[in-house]
């Protein structure tokens, strides 16, 4: 895919948070490479939707009310963790950012904004490492997998970089 498939559509990165730090420095560094902006979506899987509408945002039931609180917390703590790989790349003009919140299943959110957007790319990262993120991705499926397999953009899956003979105690 060349730079050309981006002209201002901007790269869609999957983020959560305890999310690896490679994945957003490997989306921030490639759409600031691209000239492309940066949208950051966070899924809120506890979530639903109640109701959709292309034409207007999401109902105002589609979100539980007491949670509201805890996600405006959240939103802020992921949005200051974007800003801050942001400002940390080396070189160059960083690109702009937005950060969306969305709710439901995180792959099919996730597919959903990218085409609502027309993002020619979705970053997402792999599962962490351990017993409790295996037993999720066994019973939830993989973000990536579901992705690569169930929408026509290119998924850049970025690998937890720490070797597994470190991450043992």
């Amino acid at each position: 895919m060349t730079w050309e498939h981006f002209d201002g559509a901007p790269l869609l990165v999957g983020i959560m948070p305890k999310q690896h730090p490679e994945v957003i420095q490997t989306a921030a560094t490639l759409a600031a490479r691209l000239g492309a902006p940066l949208v950051c979506a966070y899924v809120d899987e506890a979530s639903y939707l109640v109701e959709w509408d292309p034409a207007r945002s999401a109902h105002r039931l589609s979100r539980h009310p007491d949670a509201d609180d805890d996600m405006l917390e959240l939103a802020t703590e992921l949005k200051a963790q974007v800003q801050a790989t942001v400002d940390k790349l080396p070189g160059g003009r960083p690109p702009d950012w937005s950060f969306r919140t969305l709710t439901g299943d995180a792959a099919r959110a996730l597919g959903q904004l990218a085409a609502e957007v027309d993002a020619p790319m979705i970053v997402v990262g792999t599962s962490e490492r351990g017993l409790s993120h295996r037993l999720s991705e066994a019973l939830g499926g993989s973000v990536g997998a579901w992705l690569s397999h169930h929408q026509s953009r290119p998924v850049l899956v970025v690998p937890y970089r720490m070797p597994a003979h470190e991450d043992r105690p």
